[in-house]
């Protein structure tokens, strides 16, 4: 499928765009039980570990459950993905992007998530999918648009006159320059607010985790084409010149990967 050329422009020139129908509605809030239940295990298991600040934070959620697998192979966003950093791009992280009730977290700091600045070349897109309808009381996204190609960071003063909030429904997706500074919003609710989010990079590029060495075998037979190669699969390195010298269609790192 193509992108919507008006939102595909608007992604481009202003750094973010909200996308619909990445999920049915009743898909994505079906999801909301199974994220509350993986943030439940993460705060058991890692609260008071160091390093532990991304408290309501799941990594790597394809191995917790069919629905966030599945959605390694969404054609919507796929479409936008490929439309930015080509369709042989890659997966750098699969997160969660929950707030708390009554609260916040890490991604309240004003940031980008991306390091790099290269004048008129992308190399990250983020995702944020909601699960949630984004409100002004539950901790909607704030937004820097247009703020991609800045060299510094943004100030606070100027952050807070002029950024813009962003309210996906549930089952449709901030995508985003991962250049474009943003931050989380404050939950003022009694209930929590959930979205899932990737990170999508150049397929040159190293990914968070080493995807196809982490993800189970069993998972892995679950997807197709594209999502083998949005895990990392035809950009593999060799570990071996047994593993080097092989026909080229054996070969880990395919040829025409960017």
């Amino acid at each position: 499928m193509q992108p919507d050329p008006t939102l595909l422009s608007a992604l481009v020139a202003d750094g973010a765009a909200v996308v619909p129908g990445v999920l049915a509605r009743e898909d994505a809030i079906a999801i909301r039980p199974l994220l509350q239940q993986a943030i439940d295990e993460d705060l058991a298991r890692w609260s008071g570990a160091p390093g532990y600040i991304d408290h309501w934070m799941v990594h790597n959620l394809m191995m917790r459950g069919t629905p966030f697998l599945e959605l390694l192979e969404n054609p919507v966003l796929h479409a936008y993905l490929s439309a930015v950093l080509a369709d042989t791009c890659i997966l750098y992280a699969y997160t969660s992007s929950s707030m708390p009730p009554k609260g916040t977290n890490f991604s309240r700091r004003i940031h980008a998530d991306c390091p790099r600045v290269i004048p008129g070349y992308v190399t990250n897109v983020g995702v944020t999918l909601a699960l949630d309808d984004f409100t002004p009381d539950n901790g909607a996204t704030e937004f820097l648009l247009n703020s991609q190609w800045l060299t510094d960071p943004p100030t606070e003063p100027h952050f807070e006159d002029n950024f813009v909030s962003m309210y996906p429904k549930a089952g449709e997706a901030i995508i985003f320059n991962a250049r474009t500074w943003h931050r989380g919003g404050v939950n003022q609710t009694d209930r929590p607010r959930h979205a899932l989010t990737i990170n999508a990079c150049r397929a040159f590029m190293r990914q968070r985790f080493d995807f196809p060495r982490l993800v189970p075998a069993e998972l892995v037979a679950k997807l197709g084409r594209v999502g083998r190669r949005f895990l990392g699969f035809n950009v593999r390195v060799p570990t071996s010149l047994e593993e080097y010298y092989v026909p080229e269609e054996e070969r880990l790192y395919k040829a025409g990967q960017g």
